[in-house]
């Protein structure tokens, strides 16, 4: 679970929460009015982050790649939105 600062809090102490995110691997959220706004994580927790992403891209490249449907014109398309 991680632990809740108010963007005010987190301005007094940037130095103390970046260290808690950065050695202690601890992941923050910022919150303003009480309302989630942003989350602070480790280097390490987003390049997973980042990698797990890539490998849905993947997924779902390869499911649109084996999608036999009927080519559409870009121009068409284009016409079709209003473009």
């Amino acid at each position: 679970m991680a632990t809740k600062i108010s963007t005010v809090d987190a301005r007094k102490n940037f130095a103390d929460i970046i260290n808690k995110v950065a050695y202690g691997k601890e992941s923050i959220v910022l919150t303003r009015r009480g309302q989630d706004v942003a989350a602070l994580v480790s280097i390490d927790e987003l390049e997973l982050l980042q990698q797990i992403e890539d490998h849905i891209d993947i997924e779902d490249a390869k499911k649109a790649l084996m999608f036999t449907g009927d080519n559409i014109p870009a121009e068409e398309v284009w016409k079709q939105l209003g473009l």
